[in-house]
């Protein structure tokens, strides 16, 4: 334990500028830890990030990308007593946001600071998430919960708390959906996942039960859809993925009282043809809450809810820590191809 690989992106223009490099290990100081990196996953962010076009100002030059890592504590500094070598951590995505609502990205993971994308990293103990000691998921799961599942998790709770027996709809079937749905099942909610795949559809009700599937592509009017599967009154929540080029659908799609959690901005919209998003709000009665990632105690909350239901969380592929294959993870997460989270094993798990 001499010297820390790293990945660094310098040039922001795309994430094959990524570079492998060998720096000293970094040391620790009083309230920080030293974390060994094990598992790593990938988010449409890092991509953005890395491309140069993430919309948030806060990304530091030479930055070490992503954000979700999970490992086990290598170090401690002089004044933290209540974490010890070994314990198995996740590293929650903002240093500063320990509760409420995310006030600046200054400090995120693989943006503000730099981020996971190396084999140690020292992070302010008070930014650590200790893992329940009969938690069985491995290392890469582990990170498929710091920026996914504490988004969704603060999208289904962070304001007015899921129900058992609550409809969410989900768009898309890449990390956020799949966690979420994962989730939300775990939770009692009725589940509609939306594609333009009819492939991926069938596999996620296949291996996640999900309830009720739509593809966008020969259902244009999806809402009319999940009114129907709802018996006329349209989803409790509605996992927005899509953004300017989904929220019409969406909101048509809500039912009155419901929540939309609005997350992505994937789907492109002309301008001319862009919804009145307030009217027709108002109209149905809905509410529309931005949400990123969430807060420490929230993503505390997820993570024992996940080790009591033994939820296991559906990582797509994993691919090892050398150049070619977190090239290759990379790749994957930018083609959309995936189903899930895209992962990469910094150690063997």
């Amino acid at each position: 334990m001499s010297s820390n690989t790293v990945y660094r992106i310098n040039e922001r223009t795309s994430h094959h500028n990524l570079t492998r490099l060998n720096e000293p290990l970094p040391s620790v100081r009083g309230h920080e830890v030293l974390v060994e990196i094990r598992g790593v996953t990938l988010n449409a962010r890092d991509i953005q990030i890395c491309g140069g076009f993430y919309p948030a100002a806060a990304v530091k030059d030479d930055l070490v990308p992503c954000s979700d890592g999970a490992g086990v504590i290598a170090a401690v500094g002089e004044s933290v007593d209540d974490l010890q070598l070994g314990d198995r951590v996740i590293i929650n995505i903002s240093f500063d946001n320990l509760y409420g609502p995310l006030k600046s990205q200054k400090y995120m993971l693989g943006g503000g600071v730099d981020g996971t994308l190396r084999q140690y990293a020292v992070v302010p103990a008070q930014a650590i998430i200790k893992v329940p000691v009969d938690c069985k998921l491995d290392y890469v799961q582990l990170a498929s919960l710091v920026c996914t599942g504490a988004t969704v998790w603060n999208a289904l709770y962070g304001y007015v708390p899921m129900k058992p027996g609550q409809t969410v709809l989900f768009q898309g079937t890449g990390g956020v959906s799949i966690t979420g749905v994962q989730l939300a099942k775990a939770a009692g909610a009725v589940t509609i996942v939306t594609s333009s795949s009819d492939e991926k559809l069938a596999f996620v009700k296949e291996k996640f039960g999900v309830d009720h599937v739509i593809n966008y592509k020969t259902t244009p009017n999806w809402a009319d859809e999940v009114r129907r599967f709802t018996n006329g009154e349209g989803a409790d929540y509605v996992i927005e993925i899509g953004g300017a080029g989904t929220i019409e659908q969406s909101i048509k799609a809500t039912a009155s009282g419901g929540m939309i959690a609005v997350i992505g901005y994937l789907a492109d919209i002309k301008q001319e043809n862009m919804p009145n998003v307030p009217l027709l709000a108002l109209i149905q009665g809905c509410a529309l809450r931005g949400v990123q990632a969430g807060s420490k105690q929230l993503t505390t909350e997820m993570v024992n809810f996940v080790s009591r239901k033994n939820v296991q969380p559906y990582i797509h592929k994993t691919f090892g820590f050398t150049s070619e294959e977190v090239m290759a993870a990379f790749d994957l997460q930018n083609s959309g191809k995936q189903i899930g989270k895209v992962g990469i094993a910094v150690k063997d798990q």
